[in-house]
């Protein structure tokens, strides 16, 4: 996995819905699965989804807390 998608998970928010303004790291894995089974929006937001919910999937989200220290 590349560094820079984990810091952009760990920066970035989500722009739309309910929600919009949350870090991607911090949206709630029902969220995650929803867009799992409906399909995830096109582009860099679509990467950033479905890497979290692989993330959330193998219970790696404490390297995510690591990451979220330095930067």
């Amino acid at each position: 996995m590349e560094k820079h998608l984990l810091i952009e998970i760990v920066t970035q928010t989500m722009p739309f819905g309910k929600y919009k303004g949350k870090l991607i790291c911090d949206l709630p894995e029902h969220y995650l699965v929803w867009f799992y089974r409906q399909g995830f929006p096109p582009g860099k937001l679509g990467m950033w989804l479905q890497t979290m919910y692989e993330i959330r999937l193998n219970g790696l989200t404490h390297l995510l807390g690591e990451i979220k220290r330095c930067v």
